[in-house]
């Protein structure tokens, strides 16, 4: 642990702290301190500095903790995982896994991180990855059969993740296509899939997820959508490993169950979770942007958009609410 996660763990309880007590518990100087709280600061916490009392966080922060997620998981789902890796900072948890996917690690291995300094979302976009308060999961999953099968995955993975809000009693939280998941229309969570292998087979499977619990507004001034975190609209505070938890429980029961059935299964909840049916919108291609009316996917997770009475079907692209529209 560097010296950063070890001030951060110390500062964790939200109770003041001085500077001369912690270089005493982590035997270094004060300026060390000092730096580090610098350090801290920059990356997008709140921490106060009262002369004769010390450094004290605004808000308390849980820390990840490979111990309390093994914990809360299941003996059944413990017997899934091969490996959990929790990191300080990692250029992005998709990455990290897909050089192990590639050095042929086993499937059932985890990484989380408290900070990302290069995390993606889709089509090459940064993922604002803040330290410490959020949530940047990945999970590396091997399956038998090729690539082409894994059509569908992520929209599978997003219900599996709304579920797990819901269980916490988050109802109002959807999806939004191809796999958002998005709270009044803002985002709240993204899925970015990354899968590879031969075509006839094995292949690997990376899910990605990076979920906003509590997001500095400074920070996320560079969000160039609506978004919203967990901290806002939970009655409860966040349990964030328990949680964790919870997430890659229902990650590997979804590729579980996506080895045996495919999509199939999870269309239902789907289709119940879309927040976007219905409603008029524009689907931004590579070259174009199409305007239309969303009619929900079909079979096989393929959004269809009907535009002058005709519909179409899409694999790929991001869509935005045509707000002159809807709002009429």
């Amino acid at each position: 642990m560097n010296i950063d996660a070890k001030v951060l763990s110390l500062l964790a309880n939200c109770e003041f702290h001085s500077g001369e007590l912690l270089a005493q518990l982590l035997s270094v100087s004060r300026a060390t301190i000092w730096k580090s709280i610098k350090k801290l600061r920059e990356s997008g916490l709140d921490i106060y500095a009262v002369r004769g009392r010390g450094y004290r966080l605004a808000d308390p922060i849980e820390l990840l903790n490979q111990a309390s997620i093994l914990e809360a998981l299941s003996p059944e789902k413990r017997m899934d995982i091969k490996k959990i890796d929790v990191l300080w900072e990692v250029d992005s948890t998709n990455k990290y896994l897909l050089g192990l996917a590639r050095d042929d690690q086993e499937g059932g291995t985890i990484c989380l991180a408290e900070r990302q300094i290069q995390g993606r979302g889709r089509r090459g976009r940064q993922w604002i990855s803040p330290l410490g308060g959020n949530i940047y999961l990945s999970v590396l999953w091997k399956l038998p059969f090729g690539p082409a099968q894994l059509s569908g995955l992520s929209l599978a993975i997003a219900t599996s993740v709304v579920d797990t809000l819901h269980n916490i009693g988050l109802k109002e939280v959807g999806v939004k296509w191809p796999n958002d998941i998005v709270w009044r229309e803002r985002k709240l969570a993204g899925i970015l899939l990354e899968i590879g292998g031969e075509s006839a087979g094995p292949s690997f499977a990376i899910v990605g997820l990076g979920l906003n619990i509590q997001l500095n507004k400074e920070i996320a001034a560079d969000i160039d959508q609506p978004w919203v975190d967990l901290d806002s609209i939970a009655k409860k505070p966040i349990e964030r490993n328990k949680l964790v938890a919870e997430l890659i429980s229902a990650i590997i029961q979804t590729f579980n169950r996506f080895e045996h059935d495919g999509l199939k299964p999870f269309l239902p909840k789907w289709r119940q979770y879309d927040q976007y049916a219905g409603k008029s919108a524009v689907l931004h291609l590579e070259n174009e942007s199409i305007p239309g009316v969303i009619n929900g996917i079909d079979d096989h997770g393929s959004l269809l958009l009907e535009y002058n009475g005709k519909i179409t079907r899409h694999h790929s692209g991001d869509v935005s609410l045509d707000v002159r529209h809807n709002a009429t």
